[in-house]
């Protein structure tokens, strides 16, 4: 089972390598033959370490090369891997980023407090331990290296219940600060089924002002922030990864637009633009209809589903360009399907509609 893949160009070589999780171990996959490198063997070297349920890259360290960011669901930790002078042959050194939270689901970059480098936001989203039913972010020590934990800022304290999955940074009010966007997915719990907003203070204090977007969507996961139709405005686009359907929601006052509300399982989602004609597009798969799709966008926030493969069951999914020609292709994560594939976009030989 593998549930979390990235690319990056990790070996120096030109070409994007991937480096996923599964069974206990981090494996890097060297392009283009794919040849599997141990970097990370958790078990039993690290007792109770359970498999990665997301990542990210990052250069954490700032000397020129991309590390690797994970996450181990519950209890934690998360975690960086710092990729080593020669990635193939020397150990990745394993460092802790956060012991405490307890449910991250996610992890993403950005540029979360305006100072030009990028920082990671997730989750604790488990309803217990020192930081129950919230959302973090993280920025970056003076000194990654040596440091024992990142700096950590609840800016979620205990208002985002219902096992919050996935989130997505971006201005969502268009005041200059960046904004995070999240989704709760579940009910049992109490107080899921939701997609909503956090806005940054502009003293970058602590916690942030919620926004609810949406409430009563059934299995919520993504919300991706994304200008989709034109107007100036932030938009979101979503799916309910452990319900049925992809979404977006119209800024400002985010009205909900159903785009697909057959597909089922999008646990995963990543927006871009797939097809290069200046918009931007999604791309998802239905883990329990086993079909990777994209919604092509006409500009106008007009989405048109456009089928990639019909036998595949994804857990996360990224836009990357995997063979450098200068388009956006797809990596996926298979947790169902239990494989690691990518696609090729060749979009640029469609003939016009």
């Amino acid at each position: 089972m593998c549930q979390t893949a990235v690319a990056a160009d990790f070996t120096g070589d030109g070409l994007p390598d991937v480096i996923a999780d599964a069974a206990g171990e981090t494996h890097l996959y060297v392009a283009p033959d794919w040849q599997k490198v141990v970097i990370d063997a958790k078990w039993p070297f690290r007792p109770g370490a359970r498999d990665t349920i997301h990542s990210e890259v990052m250069d954490v360290d700032e000397d020129g090369d991309p590390d690797y960011v994970g996450a181990v669901y519950s209890p934690g930790p998360v975690f960086w891997l710092e990729r080593p002078d020669d990635p193939l042959n020397d150990r990745w050194t394993y460092r802790v980023i956060d012991n405490d939270v307890n449910g991250t689901h996610g992890l993403v970059k950005g540029d979360i407090d305006g100072d030009g480098r990028d920082d990671l936001a997730g989750n604790s989203a488990q309803p217990k331990d020192a930081y129950p039913n919230s959302l973090v972010w993280w920025k970056i020590p003076p000194h990654p290296r040596s440091a024992e934990e990142w700096i950590r800022y609840v800016f979620a304290d205990q208002d985002a219940p219902g096992l919050s999955h996935y989130l997505g940074i971006g201005d969502l009010d268009g005041d200059g600060i960046a904004d995070i966007a999240s989704a709760g997915k579940d009910a049992v719990t109490g107080g899921g089924n939701w997609f909503a907003w956090w806005k940054q203070p502009s003293d970058r204090s602590t916690p942030w002002l919620k926004r609810t977007i949406a409430v009563n969507q059934t299995g919520a996961t993504n919300a991706l922030p994304a200008e989709l139709n034109g107007d100036g405005a932030m938009d979101i686009f979503a799916t309910r990864g452990h319900g049925k359907g992809a979404l977006w929601f119209e800024g400002p006052d985010f009205k909900l637009h159903e785009i697909d509300p057959h597909i089922d399982g999008p646990h995963d989602l990543a927006v871009g633009d797939i097809d290069g004609d200046g918009d931007i597009d999604a791309v998802t798969c239905g883990k329990l209809s086993y079909e990777v799709a994209w919604y092509e966008n006409d500009g106008r926030g007009n989405f048109t589903k456009r089928s990639i493969h019909d036998d595949q069951a994804a857990y996360d999914i990224r836009l990357v360009d995997m063979d450098v020609d200068g388009d956006l292709d797809v990596l996926v994560a298979g947790q169902l399907s239990k494989n690691v594939v990518w696609y090729e976009n060749r979009l640029a030989e469609r003939k016009p509609d």
